[in-house]
């Protein structure tokens, strides 16, 4: 697994991740944040991000070697 690959194959999730982040530093009280990843078939894993709502996203394993 290559830094490279997780990054191209999760920007989504990434991105969401720091937007949300960045949203809870800025806000005036109490935030929270949570990540769950569930494994998927097909060598794919469900990311669900709580933040107030839910953000699902599915993303490839990346292949290890």
């Amino acid at each position: 697994m290559t830094i490279d690959n997780l990054t191209n194959n999760s920007t989504p999730v990434t991105n969401k991740l720091l937007a949300l982040f960045e949203d809870i530093l800025e806000h005036d009280g109490f935030g929270e944040l949570r990540v769950e990843v569930n494994i998927l078939k097909r060598k794919q894993k469900e990311v669900i991000i709580h933040c107030g709502k839910q953000y699902r996203f599915v993303v490839d394993t990346p292949q290890q070697g």
